[in-house]
This record gives C-alpha cells, sequence and structure tokens, in this order.
C-alpha cells in the first residue's frame, strides 16, 4: 500500500489567498460589466520591455534553425545568462561572484521552497510575522513546522514585525538554525538598512546558522544606505543564501526565470561535525529535481541585465514607483495609515476602525471595484491591514482612488 506524506495533510484545504480569488471571480460573474481595479498584485500594467521582447524573437528564430540551440542546457542555467548577472546585477553593487555560483531558476518560488531539502528535518526556522506563507509552508511538507495552532505552526520561531518598529524584524533572543529574510519585505515594504543586515550576519555567525535571503524585489530600493543584496554586508557568504527574480521587475511574470546564489563558501554540518559544501549539494540536487529555465526565458533575462534592456528594466520600476507615490499621498489623505511604497511597489495599510482585514476586502471590492490582499493571509501579525500593489497602471491606480474616495466619504 502507498502510504501518503501525512505532513502535507497539516496544509490547510483553503488559504486566504485562495478564497479571496474564488470571491473576486464571483463578483466578476455577478457584475461582469464592472471596471475592477486589481491592485492585489495579480496583474501588471507595464507590458513586456522591448529589448526583451526582441531578446525573445531572435531565441525563438534560434530554436526554428537547424543546428540552432536545442532550448535546453545545463541545470544551472546558460553560461550567457550566468555571466550577464555577474556583471549586470552583482558587479555594479561592488559584489564579485564567480559563475559557480549561480544558479538560474524558473522562478524564484520554486528555489524558496527547494532549498530546505539541503538540511534536517529537525532544524528550526525562523520567519517574519507578516511574510509570505511559502516560507513556512515548505517546511510543513517535510514536518519541520510542526502543528497549526491560532494561526502558527508548533515549531516556527515567528519573528515580530512591528509598525513601532517599521516592521523590520529582530533577531530572536533563542538560537534558529535557518532564518528567511526578506528585502524589500512582502507584504509590508520594509527594508533593512547595512546595520540592521549586519546584525543579522553577526547573528547567523555566532549561532552558525542560515540565511535564506529572497531578494526578488531588490530592484525597487533607492533610498541611500540600503543594501540590495545580502553580500553586500562582510561575512555574508559563510552563511546566506540569495533568491532573485526578474519577474517582479521586466514584465517577466509568465516567463518564469531567476537566480539562486549559493557561495562556494557556505556550508552547514553533519551530526559528527562534518562540514558540507552547499554549493555542491545544491548542485546534485538540481540535476535530479529541476530541469531547468527554458533557452527563451534565458535570453529574456540576459536583455533584462544590461543595455537597453537594463535601462527600460528601470525605467519600468520607476513608473511603478510613481504609481506607489500616487497611491501613498491619496491614501494618506483619506486618513488611512499607510506605510511601504518607498523602496517596494508595495503599501501596508491600516484597516480602519478595527474591522477584520477579510471584511474590509470584501467591502472595498463590492462598495469601490478594488481588490487589495487581507493582511491576514501572510500570518497573524497581518490582521488588521491590507496589502496594495502598485503594479497596475497609472489610469488604473488613480481610478482607484477615486472609488475609494467616494466609498469613504
Amino acid at each position: 500500500m502507498a502510504l501518503v506524506n501525512e505532513h502535507c495533510l497539516k496544509l490547510p484545504e483553503s488559504s486566504v489567498l485562495a478564497d479571496m480569488t474564488k470571491k473576486v471571480n464571483a463578483f466578476r460573474v455577478q457584475y461582469p460589466d464592472a471596471e475592477v481595479a486589481r491592485l492585489d498584485g495579480s496583474g501588471d500594467g507595464e507590458p513586456l520591455c522591448p529589448a526583451v521582447a526582441e531578446a525573445m524573437r531572435l531565441a525563438v528564430d534560434d530554436l526554428c534553425r537547424r543546428g540552432g540551440s536545442c532550448g535546453g542546457g545545463p541545470v544551472e542555467g546558460a553560461p550567457f545568462l550566468r555571466e550577464a548577472v555577474l556583471k549586470g546585477v552583482f558587479a555594479p553593487l561592488g559584489i564579485h561572484l564567480d559563475a559557480s555560483e549561480i544558479f538560474i531558476n524558473d522562478g524564484a518560488a520554486g528555489d524558496l521552497a527547494g532549498i530546505q531539502e539541503l538540511v534536517r528535518w529537525d532544524n528550526t526556522i525562523a520567519v517574519a510575522d507578516p511574510a509570505s506563507p511559502l516560507y513556512a509552508a515548505s517546511n510543513v511538507m517535510i514536518g519541520r513546522a510542526g502543528v497549526m495552532d491560532g494561526g502558527r505552526w508548533s515549531n516556527v520561531v515567528y519573528m515580530s514585525c512591528a509598525p513601532g518598529g517599521g516592521f523590520v524584524p529582530q533577531p530572536p533572543e533563542c538560537r534558529a538554525d535557518i532564518v528567511y529574510l526578506c528585502c524589500p519585505a512582502n507584504p509590508t515594504g520594509a527594508v533593512f538598512t547595512k546595520e540592521e543586515l549586519r546584525r543579522w550576519v553577526s547573528y547567523a555567525l555566532h549561532n552558525d546558522a542560515l540565511i535564506f535571503y529572497d531578494a526578488s524585489w531588490a530592484d525597487y530600493i533607492t533610498t541611500r544606505g540600503v543594501p540590495r543584496s545580502i553580500y553586500e554586508i562582510k561575512g555574508a557568504r559563510r552563511v546566506a543564501v540569495e533568491f532573485r527574480s526578474w519577474a517582479t521587475v521586466a514584465g517577466m511574470a509568465g516567463l518564469r526565470c531567476g537566480c539562486t546564489v549559493v557561495p562556494g563558501d557556505l556550508a552547514a554540518a553533519t551530526l559528527d561535525g562534518r562540514r558540507v559544501a552547499l554549493n555542491a549539494l545544491w548542485r546534485r540536487r538540481q540535476d535530479i529535481k529541476n530541469g531547468g529555465a527554458d533557452y527563451i526565458s534565458q535570453r529574456a533575462a540576459e536583455a533584462a541585465c544590461a543595455g537597453a534592456g537594463r535601462a527600460q528594466v528601470e525605467a519600468a520600476v520607476s513608473r511603478r514607483m510613481d504609481n506607489a507615490r500616487l497611491l501613498r499621498d491619496g491614501l494618506a489623505a483619506l486618513g488611512l495609515q499607510v506605510s511601504g511604497g518607498s523602496d517596494a511597489p508595495w503599501l501596508w495599510v491600516r484597516v480602519p476602525g478595527g474591522e477584520g482585514s477579510v471584511r474590509f476586502f470584501e467591502r472595498m471590492l463590492y462598495n469601490a471595484r478594488v481588490v487589495c490582499t487581507p493582511g491576514v493571509a501572510y500570518g497573524p501579525q497581518g490582521e488588521g491591514y491590507v496589502r496594495l500593489a502598485a503594479c497596475a497602471g497609472r489610469g488604473e491606480c488613480a481610478a482607484a482612488l477615486e472609488r475609494m474616495a467616494r466609498w469613504m466619504g
């Protein structure tokens, strides 16, 4: 008899995000002619950058020629893209990596979920609250997270992200073997200063811990003194894996391409104290479980790293951040408490009157025809907040503000 992995049964049958999608679809069926502003991040008002689109067309031509690229390649990624990442992403930050430390993936989410396979099931993990549910959920399936109790997993260390501290998580007083950090943070938009990130690297060095650092939205950071990569901090190569994505900046959400950095200096211990290099171990894991990103997506990502493509990506990011400022100022004028929107395209908005975030989401949908994301989807401390994303078009953002103003009086 085949036995099911019972840890998977611990996952909720339906999430807040899945329920939200059902409610939006039901609204569209009920009101098919209503204009709905998608400020939940599900849609992007920016088209694919022209240089990226042209690179894809040329890649298709390559595939159509006899003797051209077969479309496959090494699981760690094509050499042309790994070199483009080194020169176009990290070198401008003063970070010098080796191509062997870069692994191209078919989207950061897959590697963020899969990286936990490299460590024992009984390691303790720490996640921010609120944070993406992906971090804890991927550990649930291996039995590392324990059981759900009051909206939290029993074996997970939750790092509070309080508004008084700018929603920035602080190192816990207890020891954690693995820490998930995200900068800019989803959903709050909070970022780490260099000093704050140094404290985290010091914590990991002192506790012989690992940091899984989600930098998928790092291209939105513009504030002086805020690192765009954890490797800007001395010693981070010994403790941190970094994850990046082009989906969030180059209009490539449907193309699924990102990269994971596993430094050669990074190691974890066996029970008998032997140190094992995670770079080689991750390479072996990818050989078995990952077919690699497709050729067309990799050529698109290469174009986004330098030259005209890079300039177009930066212009698209700038337009989204202009939308974020428009939303932030408009929401503040309505008397709402708003965070974020400075180094990330999200606005973390306090629900007025102590109302629940799901109820507020429903009322905003039906009264203002605006879709937000209930904060409780990101953890218990997200209750009482909603997240708005500035990724829709300028006109859609402005129309959403107008309808919210009429609804809120």
